[in-house]
């Protein structure tokens, strides 16, 4: 894989090094968060609820090896290779099929269909899950009307795990899921894109680009903003317009290889609800879709992949619902200092960027000062990152104990999940409302 150099550090470095390590990893599965769809594993009777803090899942594999935060749901893949699902199924992205009893779903549960292969890792969106086998291979499964199975045309639906036939000869290292469109990056940095492709979040694929006919801002809101009635009544009026046009919406129905990016190599791929990250090795990050938030950080409002407005080296990127995050490299004089900060911009409703200043411009997280971020990840209104130190840090909306602090106060800056002092963190993950936290035992 080629290497792109600045100041002394690497992209592939970064990522590699990143990526060894979390093979080697293997623990027990804790969560936090809303409780209502079952997505953080534990009875409501356990906890009496929602879970303020950190809570052991129980009846997973102790050799857990990494987990995935859906919508509504989650995944762990263990050691061995499996996958086991928790949480929401009524769009079969558990993999149990239609005749699991409902009052089950909560509990971790192996997902059948993937014997055939060992799963390196497993990806969750709100809709359908995936996972990528230690092959490349590509396997899918869950319902989606808008091709985000990647399975052909017309095919809304897969009971059991489907393996993506496109992908036939590639080897899959990621993927990420939007509201209706996935991305793909291969080992030798290529990149694919499927499913609903308006705004430009899928890039050019050889068509001219046009705007979706459903204005974002007003289908992720959700239950975390307050609203007027007028305020809703004009919302919901213009979603059912926009719903009555997507009739005929534009969607790619297999992975197509995205044209433009044929002459870079793609490091890292991160998607919102209709936007899209793409982190390529010459340092330039690569943004797309819908910019209703400033969720594209970049003040040239044409639609494609094109460059940030970003101030920093990128090292990885992550999105929350409508907001972007990335670790990043500052620029800084003294090449001997390394200085490794998160960066963020886009939807900051509930204080989930972290930081004061223009919304729509990338600026670093003060907040974070002296700590050096390894992982960043974005729920629907929260951001929770994993630091060098293996601690824990929160901040956003505080609802249904989605920090992990105890309480359902907001919170505008990172504050230190204390409760998870003493274990070491290998991973954490955010979902719309919960969080998955990976440790050593």
């Amino acid at each position: 894989m080629i290497q792109v150099l600045l100041k002394g550090k690497s992209y592939t470095a970064f990522h590699r090094c990143f990526s060894s390590s979390r093979s080697s990893w293997s623990g027990a599965v804790m969560s936090f968060g809303d409780c209502s769809q079952g997505a953080i594993g534990l009875p409501s009777s356990l906890i009496g609820g929602d879970a303020y803090e950190p809570t052991h899942v129980p009846g997973l594999p102790s050799d857990v090896t990494s987990v995935s935060a859906g919508h509504y749901h989650s995944l762990a893949v263990t050691a061995q290779g499996e996958v086991w699902a928790w949480g929401r199924n009524d769009e079969l992205q558990l993999g149990r099929g239609c005749d699991d009893p409902r009052d089950s779903w909560y509990k971790p549960k192996r997902v059948e269909g993937l014997s055939q292969i060992r799963v390196y890792a497993a990806y969750a969106s709100g809709v359908t899950s995936a996972a990528v086998g230690e092959d490349g291979s590509l396997w899918v499964w869950g319902k989606s009307k808008r091709g985000q199975l990647g399975l052909g045309k017309g095919v809304i639906e897969a009971v059991v795990p489907s393996k993506v036939e496109a992908f036939n000869g590639e080897n899959i290292v990621k993927v990420a899921f939007g509201w209706g469109h996935a991305l793909a990056q291969t080992e030798d940095g290529k990149l694919f894109g499927w499913g609903y492709m308006a705004d430009g979040r899928l890039g050019k694929m050889g068509r001219s680009l046009e705007a979706s006919p459903l204005d974002s801002s007003f289908d992720i809101s959700g239950s975390d903003l307050q609203i007027s009635v007028s305020t809703l009544e004009a919302a919901e009026k213009l979603v059912l317009e926009g719903m009555e046009k997507e009739k005929n919406m534009p969607i790619l129905w297999e992975p197509c290889l995205i044209q433009e990016l044929l002459d870079v190599k793609v490091l890292d791929v991160a998607c919102g609800l209709d936007h899209s990250l793409v982190l390529c090795n010459n340092g330039v990050l690569l943004s797309s879709g819908s910019n209703v938030y400033g969720q594209l950080g970049r003040t040239v409002q044409e639609l494609g992949l094109l460059p940030v407005d970003l101030g920093f080296y990128p090292l990885s990127i992550a999105s929350g619902l409508g907001h972007s995050l990335g670790i990043c490299q500052t620029k800084s004089s003294d090449d001997t200092k390394d200085d490794t900060c998160i960066v963020s911009w886009g939807w900051n409703q509930q204080f989930q960027l972290g930081r004061k200043g223009p919304e729509n411009l990338p600026l670093r997280v003060e907040g974070l000062l002296g700590e050096t971020p390894l992982s960043v990840s974005g729920g629907r209104v929260h951001s929770i990152a994993l630091t060098s130190k293996r601690d824990v840090w929160a901040w956003g909306c505080g609802k249904n104990g989605r920090l992990g602090l105890g309480s359902s106060c907001n919170e505008v800056e990172p504050t230190l999940v204390e409760c998870l002092e003493g274990y070491e963190v290998l991973q954490v993950a955010s979902g719309f409302d919960h969080n998955l936290v990976l440790v050593a035992e």
